[in-house]
């Protein structure tokens, strides 16, 4: 049968490492390809990742698949999920469950109504976990719009390709966790070179790039006057209102280090190089000081403290790679730059001023800068001219509406997957449509 070559043609697609998304589409289009009356088949899967903590997908015939990646935000309890197919099946510990749409009975289930109104004739729902008390797994449907609904060979094969299908997400799936990990815990570079290989001890690499140093300051006195989670939650209010600026035009967040970060600007070695990654940083300092700008006016309006740090600005050669134990390492950065643009953020308490560079940075940057001085900076032999710039004025409209852009409402996906994870442990079920 031309199924049977569908479900070959995902097994080969899992071990070459094909993206999940790419798997479900070309699932559904072979399918309907092969004779199978689909009209709607919707997915969502758990997965493990940092930022996200499922993803979902919704197939139409003839318009393609949608996606919603799933972050980790909570969500109340919806009457419209306790009325679903899938809360059904999970309250009653059942894989499959199947309605015919027709006639003008009222619907079991709200959603049934909704696919009705879409022509819809015969609906199938599923859950497959990816292992015995687990609550990793899968979760979708499968619909039609053929007058007679799925015929009996139908639904055997769709049976049987669900096992296959569930095999072929959960390979593609962890495939990418290690992607997905190295590249929020490392950075996009750093993820990258570990996954190509740079994985041994000593292994490194000298490059050239614009660096930024940003630290919070009077960390340790808000941690001891209003305790931990106090502190924590304005560590990340910091990070989430400067650091974002640093993921665009090239840069890269290298590290987070207590209350501060490293972010660089690779660069060749030549000018021209060299002077678009340090005006790419100085650009990003500025929205990041726009952005400060926006939070401390609020914070001050509620009666909060204002948030104080400071900016080094440098540019220079630094060692990238791996350092540590042999079975216990890091990748991160590291040379005489480094420790010069640590001193230069430094200096902004000495100089009461938000951001210091150094001669080589302004000279490749350009710009309106005050002079403030000549520096010994410790562990560097010559002295450094050290500069603050002197910015017309700060705002940043993209990233202040980017930033302020939340998602008011969660997809389906993200619904049925956090109703998904919280059932085996007892929690509130999640809203779904």
């Amino acid at each position: 049968m031309l199924v049977d070559h569908v479900g070959d043609w995902l097994m080969k697609s899992a071990l070459a490492g094909t993206d999940v998304s790419e798997i479900f589409s070309g699932f559904c289009e072979r399918l309907t390809s092969a004779g199978l009356p689909l009209v709607r088949v919707h997915l969502s899967f758990s997965i493990l990742h940092p930022l996200y903590r499922a993803a979902g997908f919704t197939w139409r015939r003839g318009k393609g698949s949608t996606s919603q990646q799933v972050s980790h935000a909570g969500a109340g309890t919806s009457d419209a999920f306790a009325r679903s197919p899938y809360f059904y099946l999970l309250n009653n510990n059942l894989d499959h469950l199947r309605r015919r749409i027709d006639g003008d009975a009222s619907p079991e289930f709200p959603i049934l109504g909704e696919l009705k109104a879409e022509g819809i004739t015969d609906y199938i729902a599923f859950v497959h976990k990816f292992e015995v008390n687990s609550s990793q797994g899968m979760m979708g449907s499968w619909s039609t719009d053929r007058p007679e609904g799925f015929s009996e060979g139908a639904i055997a094969a769709l049976l049987r390709l669900q096992n296959q299908l569930a095999v072929a997400i959960k390979m593609s799936v962890l495939g990418k966790l290690a992607s997905n990990m190295l590249t929020t815990y490392l950075g996009s570079e750093a993820g990258r070179r570990v996954l190509s290989g740079q994985i041994k001890r000593g292994d490194t690499e000298t490059i050239r790039a614009a660096l930024v140093m940003v630290d919070m300051r009077n960390s340790t006195a808000v941690a001891d006057m209003h305790g931990r989670q106090v502190f924590i939650d304005t560590l990340n209010l910091f990070f989430d209102a400067i650091a974002a600026s640093f993921h665009r035009n090239g840069g890269q967040i290298l590290s987070f280090m207590g209350d501060g970060f490293l972010a660089v600007y690779p660069c060749e070695r030549n000018k021209q190089q060299s002077q678009a990654a340090c005006r790419a940083a100085l650009a990003a300092v500025k929205a990041g000081l726009s952005r400060m700008n926006e939070l401390n006016q609020k914070r001050l309006a509620e009666g909060l403290w204002e948030i104080d740090f400071g900016i080094g600005l440098h540019v220079g050669n630094v060692i990238f790679g791996n350092v540590g134990l042999a079975d216990r390492m890091t990748f991160s950065t590291f040379g005489a730059a480094v420790n010069e643009v640590q001193r230069l953020e430094s200096l902004t308490k000495k100089f009461q001023t938000k951001v210091i560079g150094s001669d080589d940075f302004v000279g490749y940057c350009g710009g309106r800068w005050m002079p403030l001085g000549i520096e010994n900076l410790k562990g560097i032999e010559q002295p450094v001219k050290i500069f603050t710039p002197q910015f017309k004025r700060l705002q940043d409209p993209a990233t202040s509406q980017q930033n302020g852009a939340a998602e008011d409402t969660l997809s389906d996906a993200e619904h049925l997957m956090m109703m998904h994870r919280a059932a085996r442990q007892g929690a509130e079920k999640q809203p779904v449509q």
